[in-house]
């Protein structure tokens, strides 16, 4: 089997200079041997980075918590990036103990095109197997408009991005995409930069005036269509995702030069994203603004924006009025400040719900 690096070397002395985002893709979820595709532990102490899954079974066990009070009427949750599982298990191993009568209703969907991690997914569910459903995509055509949740956990940040620089000199702006020099993989200016209203970058005249040259910015497309085409499937509910990211004012930084795109490597963040591919992960800060806008035009009405800190504390201060929570025990307490601390997962991650 073709590593991701030969598949795009091959790809790029076909089709010449490739767009970033075509790398992105293929360095991480090439089929049978892109980074996602080929290591199921890359979460945890012994992978390249920590999850708000990774920390234990309490960010699960909130948001079962937050989701039968939202699943009042409606009993379809869809989960998209599932990973191996473990949070699907997390929610419904407390739903059963704790909500057993919603629990008896509810179906689970997992939005998963990869066979190799609907395998990973099955392992790790096969207790729940009668509850769960696999969907390859959002427009399968055994999926109709349903009522109830969709949500996501780090799944935008690691969706394909265009790379764009700021000529200063021009003042225009350019798209970086991926060449290929004595063998190994460099940046380099596409020839035809896409003009698409997609790809415009609003920014004050006064902003430009100050932006250096190279200045860098990210654009996913590829997460902007994914939450128009969940909106468009979403009836009736909610549609959520946590994720780490910026708004468009505090993405364009001028301290930000070189854009949020980083690498992971046991636990090093790092910014030499042309190497290691297909063995590191590559990941860029979600653009909220860009999402809660695709939400909006899509007819959905923003519920929540906050960072991950004050949606589960809010959740937290429910959980102490019902008594069939579970204990609040020293475990629950060290896992909960990890997922809120500001040192910790708390200060970088955001929620975005938004509903029909």
């Amino acid at each position: 089997m073709k590593m991701p690096a030969e598949i795009i070397r091959a790809e790029i002395e076909k089709c010449g200079i490739m767009p970033f985002a075509r790398f992105m893709e293929l360095a991480l979820y090439a089929p049978g041997c892109g980074y996602y595709e080929t290591e199921k532990s890359t979460v945890g102490r012994r992978g390249d980075f920590y999850t708000s899954v990774s920390v234990g079974n309490l960010f699960g066990e909130l948001l079962a918590f937050q989701f039968a009070e939202w699943l009042a009427t409606d009993v379809r949750i869809v989960e998209a990036g599932a990973h191996d599982g473990k949070l699907a298990s997390n929610i419904l191993t407390w739903l059963q103990s704790k909500r057993p009568k919603l629990f008896s209703q509810i179906e689970y969907c997992i939005i998963e095109p990869s066979p190799r991690r609907r395998e990973w997914q099955r392992e790790t569910l096969k207790d729940f197997a009668p509850r769960i459903r696999w969907l390859s995509r959002f427009n399968d055509s055994t999926i109709q408009r349903f009522n109830g949740i969709i949500f996501s956990n780090e799944l935008l940040d690691a969706m394909p991005v265009h790379r764009f620089g700021w000529d200063a000199k021009t003042k225009k702006w350019l798209e970086w995409g991926v060449a290929i020099d004595g063998g190994k993989f460099i940046p380099a200016r596409m020839p035809n930069p896409v003009h698409d209203s997609r790809f415009t970058i609003h920014a004050p005249p006064e902003l430009l005036e100050v932006l250096p040259h190279d200045y860098t910015i990210e654009i996913s497309t590829a997460a902007e269509n994914w939450w128009r085409e969940a909106a468009g499937v979403l009836e009736n509910g909610k549609l959520m995702t946590i994720d780490y990211g910026f708004t468009a004012d505090e993405l364009l930084s001028p301290a930000r030069t070189n854009g949020t795109l980083r690498t992971y490597f046991r636990h090093h963040a790092g910014d030499d994203i042309l190497a290691n591919v297909g063995e590191q992960d590559l990941t860029a800060h979600v653009n909220f603004s860009a999402i809660q806008k695709a939400g909006v035009e899509a007819g959905l009405k923003t519920e929540i924006f906050s960072t991950q800190t004050k949606f589960l504390t809010q959740i937290l201060e429910k959980t102490l009025a019902d008594k069939n929570f579970g204990e609040w025990n020293g475990s629950r307490t060290r896992q909960f400040q990890t997922l809120t601390h500001p040192e910790h997962l708390g200060r970088a991650f955001r929620v975005l719900v938004q509903s029909r």
